[in-house]
């Protein structure tokens, strides 16, 4: 081992795993660029990494096939009893998944190097963050985790003065025998990964996978699944939100979180550059959100990540120019496409289409290939420090107050552009029905409408229902000092299937409503789902839109509401006796309206 482990409670953890995982070395990672650029050398040297020529200090990698995605059928949570997890969650009781995945560790590490990885989730120090460590024999884990967290020597500090931190095992699964030679991208079979979770122990386990949020621990398994239970149990919130800072002309500042599910322009709306004149947006977080209440009352969010961790198909100077400058260098990607003059590629990144490129699989593609030449899930790596709209407190350590919290899905019809909710136990009712169509960014049937609970579904990591009376609980602690809670839908469609709305920059005139709503500038109406703006309040200026379009698109069809009713009651009849009466109540109080 290359240093001196003092906290007793890691050096203990590591010769554990070392002696089950059979590693032939031990490395404790510092954080630095050298141990950076050194880690990216062998990847080269390997043939795992390939150097881009067109991007300073950028790195190509593709996946094993079987490995290019979360793997929600493979991620568990593991409780002492299944009603503690619930039913949106895969369970199995810890005695036995630990013993089989005991099974699987045992020598699962030989002839590789084993990483510690000290991490912090946050500002190193801050009040919200959280440290964890990270175990696991991959190179391509620990330059990813450099940049989605905060890897440092400073960490391994807070950890030798006795600080507790949060164990993090993973491995790829794919020991090396002496001579064997090694592949690209080594994993172990579908059947044979696991995500594993432990809330009641602040533990997590992975296998198999070398792939995203499945080898990345600090992303979903640590920022949500344990990080929710953690704040349950110590009365904060940690949700899957973006971060964002808009000010109005007159300098006044408002902080937005909003939950949506995948493939419902979450970085979009993140990185937005606001079409109204005089109107600034600033990117604090593109995913996650961990809020505490603050010595005022109100609720401080920081964004737990250092990077960005985003899909690259679709992103392009039209939908994401922030997002484009973000990745010019110091970028990793993933399942990209590579172009003969050494750039990456994917579809949706301009309307060039090239003559001949290297594909996601590393075979010649070209125009009339049938296949997607970048894997539909590609990703990039890149740091939060080189958004050029990085808000200059995205890393104070006591965060930001939030005023506005948005909840949205992906809707063809029924729910219209915006609406507010009547009050913080409506809003909860609003994010606990919230539901999306889904897309080939989401499992299930394309077009099929899909509940996502506060687009928290998959990263929950307990009961559900206890989930939303841990919002509700929040919002009687918070009291008048509340955010104001709204719904969104960007996607509403006319008859022959366009979008109503233009959406991107042009969502800033729907933020400014819900700034001028806590401010208490304008109105509303009152509407069977929620508040309406008042005709005239959107501001609409230099916009070609039709007032029959804006029309239909603040729409609320009583009779298509209603037809929502019965999958609702379902959705919630799914939660049994997890279900908190006030919500009971809500969705009573909306068939009355309905009529």
């Amino acid at each position: 081992m290359n240093s001196t482990v003092k906290n007793k409670k890691l050096s203990n953890w590591i010769k554990e795993v070392a002696a089950m995982c059979q590693p032939d070395t031990i490395y404790v990672c510092d954080g630095s660029r050298e141990e950076y650029h050194s880690m990216m050398a062998k990847l080269l040297a390997s043939g795992s990494a390939t150097l881009l020529k067109k991007r300073p200090r950028s790195y190509l990698f593709r996946s094993d096939p079987s490995d290019v995605a979360r793997v929600e059928d493979r991620t568990f949570i593991s409780t002492s009893s299944k009603d503690k997890a619930g039913p949106t969650n895969n369970w199995v009781d810890p005695a036995e998944l630990k013993e089989t995945m005991k099974g699987l560790y045992k020598g699962c590490m030989k002839g590789r190097t084993m990483y510690v990885i000290p991490f912090s989730m946050g500002p190193i120090g801050s009040p919200i963050s959280k440290i964890g460590v990270e175990i696991s024999d991959s190179p391509y884990v620990v330059v990813n985790m450099h940049i989605m967290t905060r890897v440092s020597s400073r960490v391994m500090e807070l950890l030798d003065a006795g600080e507790d931190f949060i164990p993090c095992l993973h491995s790829i699964g794919a020991p090396l025998a002496p001579g064997q030679q090694d592949v690209q991208w080594p994993c172990a079979p579908i059947e044979s990964k696991y995500i594993s979770h432990f809330p009641e122990e602040n533990l997590i386990w992975s296998y198999g996978s070398g792939y995203g949020g499945n080898a990345l621990l600090g992303k979903k398994s640590l920022g949500l699944r344990i990080a929710s239970a953690i704040a349950k149990r110590e009365g904060w919130l940690a949700e899957h939100m973006l971060i964002l800072r808009l000010t109005n002309p007159e300098g006044r500042q408002y902080h937005i979180a909003a939950a949506f599910p995948s493939a419902c322009g979450k970085t979009n709306l993140a990185m937005m550059r606001p079409s109204l004149k005089g109107w600034k947006c600033e990117c604090i977080g593109d995913d996650i959100a961990w809020m505490k209440i603050g010595a005022d009352g109100r609720l401080h969010a920081i964004n737990p990540e250092s990077g960005f961790f985003g899909v690259a198909p679709g992103t392009s100077y039209d939908t994401n120019p922030v997002a484009m400058d973000t990745i010019k260098e110091n970028v990793i990607f993933t399942n990209c496409a590579l172009t003969d003059d050494g750039d990456v590629w994917w579809e949706g990144i301009n309307e060039d289409l090239p003559a001949h490129l290297i594909d996601w699989k590393g075979h010649d593609w070209t125009p009339e290939s049938r296949t997607d030449a970048a894997h539909p899930n590609a990703r990039f790596t890149a740091a939060a420090s080189q958004c050029p709209t990085i808000c200059k407190d995205w890393e104070n350590p006591e965060g930001v107050p939030i005023d506005i919290f948005i909840f949205g899905g992906r809707r063809g019809s029924v729910v219209p552009l915006v609406h507010e909710a009547f009050s913080w136990e409506h809003g909860v009712f609003l994010g606990a029905t919230a539901a999306s169509e889904t897309t080939s960014a989401i499992i299930g049937a394309v077009g099929n409408l899909r509940r996502d609970p506060f687009a928290m579904k998959p990263f929950c990591g307990y009961n559900m229902g206890d989930y939303f009376q841990h919002w509700l609980t929040m919002g009687e602690r918070l009291g008048n000092k509340a955010p104001r809670i709204f719904y969104v839908n960007w996607f509403r469609k006319d008859q022959d299937g366009k979008f109503l709305w233009p959406g991107f920059s042009d969502n800033s005139r729907v933020l400014k409503w819900m700034c001028e709503r806590v401010d208490a500038r304008v109105g509303a109406q009152k509407s069977p789902i929620g508040l309406l703006p008042l005709e005239g309040d959107l501001d609409l200026s230099g916009l070609a839109i039709s007032p029959e379009d804006m029309k239909e698109l603040m729409s609320v069809n009583t009779a298509e509401w209603k037809a929502e009713l019965p999958d609702i009651d379902a959705h919630f009849a799914s939660l049994e006796n997890r279900l908190p009466e006030s919500l009971k109540i809500q969705l009573r109080d909306l068939k009355k309206r309905l009529g």
